[in-house]
């Protein structure tokens, strides 16, 4: 069984597009820190995600021990960014979950292996669970940012 941690918008992009059980499909669980779940639910609980997050039991909070780790990261990321990377590198996650590209980058530099929504779409679709092409424009019409260049490329994989 593998671990796999976390990022805000994973989750929310997932659920806003319908494919939030592509999660525990895949995964069977998936780790969160405190602050992506603030981010998620309680910030915003009307928001795509919160529901999810709240409510279903493999969806599972887990606290960031080294805080010190946290604010370093914080000078150049998010809070909810910071603390999955940080959780990820504490638990020794098999995979980490994270979209942003200032975020990949470093979580990339301390040897995380990480993929994001559109991994898990591009993964779904090469088991022929959905149409990667309408899925992708569903994600784009929702305002998840992917240039026409990445488009075409992510579209030529499957």
């Amino acid at each position: 069984m593998s671990k796999v941690v976390s990022n805000s918008t994973p989750l929310i992009a997932l659920s806003k597009i319908g494919y939030f059980s592509l999660l525990q499909e895949y995964f069977s669980e998936v780790y969160i820190p405190q602050a992506v779940y603030s981010e998620v639910v309680e910030r915003k609980p009307e928001l795509y995600g919160a529901k999810e997050v709240a409510s279903l039991s493999w969806v599972k909070t887990q606290k960031v021990q080294n805080q010190l780790a946290v604010e370093t990261l914080r000078s150049h990321l998010g809070a909810g960014e910071s603390e999955a990377i940080v959780l990820a590198t504490e638990s020794k996650a098999d995979l980490l979950l994270l979209d942003e590209a200032s975020g990949r980058r470093i979580a990339q530099s301390l040897g995380l292996k990480i993929t994001g929504t559109v991994g898990v779409l591009l993964k779904a679709a090469k088991d022929g669970k959905l149409d990667l092409k309408e899925s992708l424009d569903r994600l784009l019409a929702e305002g998840f940012r992917l240039s026409e260049k990445e488009y075409q490329r992510i579209l030529k994989l499957v």
